[in-house]
């Protein structure tokens, strides 16, 4: 017994040895590193609870009112979110991370125009975000996980002017769910041997998404409700509510670009990839890399950050 949990205890040491060998080696190592299903269902839950309590999903069941909005989706022994900023078309919160100058946001809202299908695959076609998205520097999807269909992607962006661009090199992993008509991406940063921090860009470490889309009726008709949970450190020597203004501004200004990016695949009939039946990876799980699109113009005038 004894020998067997000294065994037991071991494994994650000899877990942890063995990745960073295979990171010198030049390889990463999925295990640990790809995104689980448990995530993908606790940002599933996270959208029920919101439709639960928001005003804007549809349906026909009471609502309650604005004080529950405001404190919205705050589990037990949560900080609870502050309601900052209420539209129309969308509401957004934030919520503070516990020990840091940070928050974690957190956007609902509707499109009516669009299908939840054209949403889900332009936000995912970064060949397509390079053509709309002027912010984007560089965006590659470098390796695929045959196993679970983990993507890991390297992302450079423009960050408002005097700020130095950002990289982020983070695992994504999309489900499209018909049986409960929902479609969910989840995001989080790691760390892949094949992309070493560049001196001309500040690496951001701490990141994560979690996107879920409702379709009011169908994956093809137009309509749905669509959550959105952000949180990231852009190690900025600006001033918390200056981080705060930038995030709450930025996140709105995204959204409405990949909306209007979703209208114009649309209406001009613009290829993009459909996620919903992906063709086969390659074989050997690594993804084709496509040429970088480095912009040469310099610093941006003030804009607002990019969202992945």
């Amino acid at each position: 017994g004894s020998w067997w949990r000294g065994l037991h205890r071991g494994r994650p040491a000899f877990a942890a040895t063995g990745r960073l060998m295979a990171t010198l080696a030049g390889v990463f190592v999925w295990d640990g590193q790809r995104i689980e299903e448990e995530e993908l269902q606790r940002s599933a839950q996270e959208m029920k609870h919101m439709e639960g309590v928001s005003s804007l999903a549809q349906g026909e069941r009471p609502r309650p009112g604005p004080s529950a909005e405001r404190e919205a989706a705050a589990a037990a022994g949560e900080q609870p979110w502050e309601l900052i900023m209420d539209k129309k078309h969308f509401k957004l919160w934030r919520q503070p991370i516990e020990g840091t100058h940070l928050y974690r946001y957190r956007v609902f809202g509707s499109y009516t125009d669009v299908t939840p299908r054209q949403f889900f695959n332009v936000q995912l076609d970064t060949e397509y975000r390079k053509k709309w998205d002027s912010l984007v520097i560089k965006l590659d999807v470098i390796e695929r996980d045959l196993a679970t269909g983990s993507e890991v992607v390297h992302w450079v962006t423009h960050f408002p002017y005097p700020m130095y661009s950002r990289d982020y090199v983070y695992v994504r992993r999309y489900r499209v769910d018909k049986e409960n008509n929902l479609m969910v991406l989840v995001s989080r940063a790691v760390e892949h041997p094949s992309v070493p921090e560049d001196p001309e860009y500040v690496r951001v470490r701490t990141y994560e998404s979690q996107m879920v889309i409702r379709p009011h009726k169908t994956f093809d008709e137009n309509g749905f409700d669509y959550l959105l949970t952000y949180s990231d450190n852009p190690q900025t020597v600006f001033p918390r509510y200056c981080v705060s203004w930038m995030v709450s501004s930025g996140m709105p200004d995204f959204l409405e670009k990949l909306h209007a990016a979703a209208l114009k695949a649309k209406k001009m009939e613009i290829e993009v990839r459909d996620y919903m039946n992906p063709k086969s990876p390659e074989s050997d799980g690594k993804a084709p890399v496509a040429p970088s699109e480095h912009k040469s113009e310099g610093a941006h005038s003030p804009a607002p950050l990019g969202f992945a």
